[in-house]
């Protein structure tokens, strides 16, 4: 498992190298970048299982969407992830804002995982048909604990403050407004964002 030297390597590289060490001392495993990928996007994509674990008991949630409306199963590349994730609650239903569900946007090429997401998705709507839809998906979504729901809202109430902050000393030295409104923007943004997706409402 590749260690990083670099203190400063933030959370998305750090998952996304399965760095351990360095994922453990950032915060919150559902932060998303400026392109709203998490670190659950970045483990997965890579294949980390250890790193996902690790996130998941953090409060990591499978489901997190990104700015395309896709959770980290869109990124995986191998059925030993996606039977990660599903296990763990992950949504092989769940469709983006393209309306493609994971395995549709896998087929081409990653085409093992796609039909194993389809043989899962077929499977498990067999066993329940005549149930309806909130039902069915019901069974593959994880809702985070009343604990963890209100440690998120704390970190990220506490993080957009210190965004605010450092947003607002920039104003004062810089003195460009209509730059520093899109960085409030796009900081509130990104909150509002990372709550919805951990269900906090």
């Amino acid at each position: 498992m590749p260690v990083s030297t670099l203190s400063d390597k933030n959370i998305w590289v750090a998952a996304g190298d399965g760095d351990l060490p360095r994922v453990m001392v950032i915060l919150s495993p559902n932060v998303p970048d400026l392109f709203t990928y998490t670190p659950m996007h970045a483990a997965a994509s890579y294949g980390h299982l250890n790193i996902l674990e690790y996130l998941i008991s953090r409060g990591g949630n499978v489901n997190v969407v990104d700015e395309d409306g896709e959770t980290p199963l869109y990124t995986v590349e191998n059925v030993e992830t996606a039977q990660f994730l599903l296990n763990h609650g992950a949504d092989p239903t769940w469709r983006n804002h393209q309306g493609l569900m994971p395995a549709d946007l896998l087929q081409d090429e990653f085409p093992q995982v796609a039909a194993y997401l389809n043989s899962v998705t077929t499977s498990r709507a067999t066993e329940s048909r005549g149930r309806q839809h909130d039902d069915l998906t019901s069974d593959w979504v994880v809702q985070p604990s009343q604990h963890s729901q209100e440690a998120a809202s704390e970190y990220l109430t506490s993080s957009l403050m210190s965004q605010l902050g450092d947003i607002a000393r920039r104003e004062d030295e810089v003195g460009d407004e209509t730059h520093i409104e899109e960085e409030l923007r796009q900081a509130v943004s990104r909150t509002v964002l990372e709550a919805w997706s951990l269900g906090i409402r």
